[in-house]
This record gives structure tokens, C-alpha cells and sequence, in this order.
């Protein structure tokens, strides 16, 4: 009976081993150009990476499989899409980054010999896009330069960086009286031809007091009260 009972373990831990590497292989459907990645190029980077747009188009698989090395390090430095900032450190609106998944995405992409699919018929249709002037930054709220205390009551909506000295990052958060600290904005590496406002999801109402720090010295930010 003994010897029974162990043979079956072996057969059955024999089982697993075979089974568990087929339950988990992730290759069997690798993305490809014509599937999953226009999809993600033309929802956040055709507005730019385009014909008539502020930068090399990469609106075709001919466009975009010669550069796609340098895409790859571009997304997983967090430097395209353009943001600015570091991903869950405050909770914006407006957030352009990229969330993990399409980082990882792209990199199994290009890793996986950047394919551009056998099916054309997944090809999605290209955008259209509207050349219209960009809408004004807002400009209601005081200014930091380094430490700045608010004096009353003020409903935090955003932050604007106005005059940031390139490549500087800098973690900037809302201290309360009472010691709380709530997490606003990290900047990283931030390039100014990038300039625009990081509008909060939820306003913070902060009371009288509060200090709003992490603002290099060398740095002005805008912190806005409305808009």
C-alpha cells in the first residue's frame, strides 16, 4: 500500500510539472503591431507623433518598427509620453503617463521581434486630429519659491510649474498644521518644452497654515486655487 501511495505522488507531482508551465505561457499570443499597439500609439502619442504634429510620425508599423528600440527605453525611462512627473504621487485629472501594463506592453513588443500580425482586418482606423491653438494655462494662485505658507483657507486644484530649471525633480506636498502631509506633485526630470498643468482629480481643501514645501529654491510653481 505504501508503494502504491508513493507511486501515485510521483505520478501526480509528474502531472503538475507538466501541466503548470502551459498554464502560465504568457508567449502564445505575443502582441503585435496591427492588434494591440496602434491602438496604444494612436491613443497616446498620435497627437504628437504624427504628420503636421510636433513630432517624427508613428502612425504606420513602417513608421514605428525602426525606432522601436528607442521607444522602448523612451516609455520605460517615463519619458514619453511627456508627463513630468512620477506616476502615484498625487492623483491627476489630466494624467498622461502610461500605467504599467502598457509600459510592460511595448517592452514585450519590442523583445518579442516588434511583429507586426498576420491580420490586417485588427488594424483600427487611424485618429483624426484637429490643429487647433492649445488652451491657455491657468494662472489663479499663488506662487512657491521654495516654502510657501498659505494664509487662509484654500481649495488646492492643481499645481503649474512657471519657471523650473530643466532635468531638476523635486517632491512637492501640502503640510498641514497639525503635521499631516498630503503628496502633490513629484516632478522628475522635468523639461519645460513640456510645460503644462497638473490638475488635481480631487481639490484639497486646506486650511489656514498649511505650508506647501519640496519647491527648490531656483523654482517657481504655481499653485492653483481655481480652474
Amino acid at each position: 500500500m505504501k508503494v502504491r501511495a508513493l507511486s501515485l505522488c510521483v505520478m501526480a507531482l509528474s502531472l503538475c510539472l507538466t501541466v503548470a508551465p502551459a498554464a502560465h505561457n504568457f508567449g502564445v499570443n505575443p502582441p503585435t503591431w496591427n492588434r494591440e499597439i496602434s491602438r496604444l500609439v494612436y491613443d497616446r502619442c498620435a497627437s504628437c507623433h504624427r504628420e503636421g504634429g510636433t513630432a517624427f510620425s508613428l502612425m504606420t508599423y513602417q513608421d514605428a518598427q525602426p525606432r522601436a528600440t528607442a521607444i522602448k527605453e523612451a516609455v520605460l525611462s517615463r519619458r514619453m509620453p511627456p508627463w513630468g512627473a512620477v506616476k502615484g504621487f498625487g492623483d491627476f485629472k489630466n494624467e498622461q503617463g502610461l500605467t504599467q501594463e502598457q509600459v510592460e506592453l511595448v517592452s514585450d513588443w519590442v523583445e518579442g521581434g516588434t511583429t507586426k500580425g498576420n491580420n490586417p482586418n485588427v488594424l483600427p482606423k487611424p485618429p483624426k486630429f484637429e490643429n487647433k491653438p492649445p488652451a491657455p494655462l491657468p494662472s489663479h494662485g499663488p506662487v512657491a519659491h521654495g516654502r510657501l505658507t498659505l494664509r487662509e483657507a484654500t481649495v488646492i486644484r492643481g499645481l503649474l510649474p512657471v519657471n523650473v530649471p530643466a532635468q531638476a525633480s523635486m517632491q512637492i506636498t501640502a503640510v498641514f498644521p497639525d503635521g499631516r502631509v498630503e503628496p502633490l506633485l513629484w516632478l522628475y526630470e522635468y523639461q519645460a518644452r513640456f510645460r503644462h498643468a497638473f490638475l488635481l482629480r480631487r481639490p484639497i481643501t486646506v486650511p489656514a497654515g498649511t505650508r506647501i514645501e519640496g519647491v527648490v529654491p531656483t523654482a517657481s510653481i504655481r499653485v492653483l486655487t481655481s480652474g
